[in-house]
Formats: structure tokens, C-alpha cells, sequence
């Protein structure tokens, strides 16, 4: 529980991320096959996942 409340946060954007990723599949996704991340939707998810996590990295203050 400790964990969670201390890495809220990048857990919250990381599964946002993923959601937004596959959804990106989903609505938007390549037909032909041929685009590398948008043609699977695994690929996209876990795309969306690390960028959700990088981003996460915005709101979280650094100790000084």
C-alpha cells in the first residue's frame, strides 16, 4: 500500500497511457499491416504505456 501512495502518480499515467494506446488501435489503427506499432494491439498499448510513463516523470518533484 506503501507503494502506491508514494508511486501514484506513474501508475495512474502508465495505465492511462495504455488505455490511450489501445484505443489509439482501435479507432485509428494501421489495416494494412505495414505501420510497426499501430498494426497490433499489444505494440500500441505498450507504447502508449511508456509514454504514459515518461510523462509521469513531468509531475513528480524531485528532492532537493
Amino acid at each position: 500500500m506503501r507503494f502506491i501512495k508514494k508511486h501514484w502518480p506513474i501508475i495512474v499515467f502508465t495505465i492511462t497511457g495504455a488505455i490511450a494506446g489501445f484505443l489509439y488501435w482501435k479507432f485509428v489503427g494501421c489495416t494494412t499491416g505495414s505501420c510497426p506499432i499501430k498494426s497490433k494491439w499489444y505494440l500500441s498499448t505498450l507504447y502508449g504505456g511508456a509514454l504514459g510513463f515518461l510523462i509521469s516523470s513531468l509531475f513528480i518533484k524531485k528532492k532537493a
